[in-house]
Formats: structure tokens, sequence, C-alpha cells
């Protein structure tokens, strides 16, 4: 049983017996112990307290970053269902899968897409998947992961300066690069089938990752049902979503609207304007979750969702399902859930993307609490 599942499956089962260990007194740190472990970071630069830390619920690095990652095409890979999920990130004429049964055990892989130096995370506690940018002043940072958590978030680490970021936000909060902001890559998590429908030359990320791990496995089995609540989070939950609802985030203006995916499942396209900006909400159903079953491919069933402007030149498109099919009512041009126009007068556009990704909600309001919730009513 590897360290990471040993570690987990003890935090689980203190956390579902009730077992009375106080376990954010269990991983506090006083400043002085954090700069014996980190003796390389400014502690003296911080955006935040030392008590929103849980200070290395697992050792540094004990979930390696993948910094060397090999990619292969579609037609090489034949260990990945077609409903399992992967990220997506399209930049130029580059696509790229990184499946979430490597992601869970490596949570960040420092890659090069398009040119440019992008850091492609997921962190399963939040569910939270989210590529970044990382040059920072001409600088390429190459993060890992510090082992510590901020509102159950994972904590990153740049290797250049020991500075920690928020990987929720992409912000640094300890070190030389306190309140830098990280560049934000669209990416979509979406079934591994419809990238391959999609994007037919797209590279995968391959398992051969220099490690040693059970991919397809699922090392925090039953997590996103787990009593409705998340693990190692000590803040107030907002009372108006069960903590575990997945959410799909839309950011305007700096308003932030949230789309319940419960409400996804019933109503699959959605038509909305907010703060000014006409929006389409997309949603489709057969992506297993990663946190479920123990396997992956034995989970059970949720949507992928996203968002997309959904103005188009001088028109605002208005969408619609039909026998299945996306379609706009102004062209009857037909639509993927990538945003691709693939067949009709528009086959070839590409909608905007507008979304923040899907996460757990506890997760997002924790950071963006005065966040509107669509209710369709």
């Amino acid at each position: 049983m590897s360290f990471l599942r040993l570690i987990l499956l003890l935090g689980f089962s203190l956390f579902l017996t009730g077992c009375s260990i106080d376990l954010k007194k269990h991983f506090s740190a006083t400043e002085s112990e954090m700069r014996q472990g980190w003796p390389d970071t400014d502690f003296s630069k911080r955006s935040i307290t030392f008590d929103e830390i849980l200070y290395q619920a697992l050792p540094k690095d004990a979930i390696p970053a993948i910094d060397n990652p090999i990619f292969k095409p579609i037609a090489a890979i034949g260990w990945i269902g077609d409903n399992e999920p992967v990220i997506v990130l399209e930049q130029g004429n580059e696509a790229k899968a990184y499946p979430l049964q490597i992601m869970i055990h490596h949570e960040i892989v420092n890659d090069t897409i398009n040119g440019q130096p992008v850091a492609v995370t997921f962190c399963p506690l939040c569910n939270a998947s989210i590529a970044y940018l990382r040059t920072v002043d001409s600088t390429v940072l190459d993060f890992g992961v510090s082992g510590s958590l901020r509102k159950s978030d994972l904590v990153m680490y740049d290797r250049q300066t020991q500075s920690w970021w928020q990987q929720f936000t992409g912000k640094g909060i300890v070190g030389d690069y306190t309140t830098i902001q990280l560049k934000t890559l669209p990416s979509k998590v979406i079934a591994y089938n419809d990238f391959v429908t999609a994007y037919p030359d797209g590279k995968v990320l391959s398992r051969d990752t220099g490690y040693s791990k059970q991919y397809g496995e699922n090392p925090f089995r039953g997590y996103d049902d787990i009593n409705e609540s998340p693990f190692l989070y000590f803040d107030p939950l907002d009372s108006r979503l069960s903590p575990m609802t997945r959410v799909l985030a839309v950011t305007r203006n700096e308003k932030h609207r949230i789309y319940p995916l419960p409400l996804l499942k019933k109503l699959p396209i959605i038509n909305d304007v907010f703060n000014d900006t006409p929006l389409v909400v997309f949603s489709k159903k057969g992506m297993f979750s990663a946190v479920d079953e123990q396997w992956i491919d034995d989970s059970r069933r949720i949507p992928a969702a996203v968002a997309y402007d959904r103005r188009y030149k001088n028109k605002i498109l208005k969408f619609k399902l039909v026998q299945g099919k996306i379609i706009d009512e102004q062209t009857k041009t037909e639509w993927n859930i990538l945003g691709h126009a693939i067949a009709g007068p528009l086959k070839g556009v590409k909608l905007q993307s507008v979304d923040r990704g899907v996460h757990f909600s506890f997760a997002w309001l924790a950071f963006q609490a005065q966040s509107e919730i669509y209710t369709n009513k």
C-alpha cells in the first residue's frame, strides 16, 4: 500500500468514525516549525495567516508532480475508457488530454503546449482542475506539491523561490511571489471519447511517468458522497448548497455565478445572460466521477459541464437540443460540448469559453462567497 493511500485511509477513518482527534490542531504548525521545514521560503512575505494552513498533511513532494510528461497519439492509448474524465487543454494547433486517473496521483504536470510553459493542476479534495501559464516576469517556474492545504485545497510551491501558491486561485500566498497572480488558461473536463472525437490528432498524457502508481485506482474512494461533508475543511460552510454539490462557475467582470450540476442534469442547455454577457451552458451526461468508487471506470456517471459566450459577430445565438444534438436556432449549425461548430453554416467556428470549471461548491464558495446561484426561476 502506498504511503499516500495509507495516510488517506487513516484520515478518512478518523473522519468517518467521528474520532475526537482535532485534525486541524494535529496539522497546525508554528511559524518557527514552518521556517525549519522550508528554510528557503521567505515567510516575512505572506497574504494569509499561518493558522489557515494545514501544514504538511503529507510530506513535501509525497505526491510527485510530473516534470517530464510523455504524450502519445490516441491510436497508442488502449488503457482509458470512453467515459473516463480527462482535462482538455487546447492552445494554437495543439490539443492535449490529461486523464484524471493519472492526475489524481500527481496533481501537477509541468508541461509546455504551443511553446508556452504551463502547469496543469488537479486538487481531488476540491474537484478543481485548473491550467496556468507558469511564466512570471520572464521566469519559468516549476511547481511541486507542498503537502499542505488551505481551505482543503492544494498548496503548490515553485522550486525557484519556494514560494507557496493557492491552486484554486493561482495566486502566491507565501514567499517572494506573494500576491502574484498566474494567468489561467481555458481548460475543460470531459469524457475521453469526446476528446477523441473533437481532436483525432490530439495527444494523451502517458502512464510512462517514471513512477510506479496504480493508475485507474482512486485513493479517495467515496469522497464525493462522504456524508455530504468535505475532508480537512474547517471554515464555515455556505448553507445555500450541500458542500459536495458540483457546480459550474462563471465569472464576468468580477461577478460570479454558479450552476449546480443536479440542475444541469435536468437542463442540459441553458441560454442565460450574466453581467451583460449572453452565455450558454452545455452539459452532457455519461462521464465517470474520479472520486467515487475504488476504480474510476466503475464509478457513477456525472455530467460534464461547460459555458461559452454565445455571441457570434452581430448575432446572439440561442441553443437547443434536437435529437441529442446541440443546434443553434439562428443558423441550424450543430455544435459539440467543446463549443466547436461541427456541421452547418458556421462549421469551424469556436465559441469563447467563459467558465471557471466544475468544482465542489464548498471550495468555490470558500474563495468566492458572494457568488450567485442559478436556480432557473
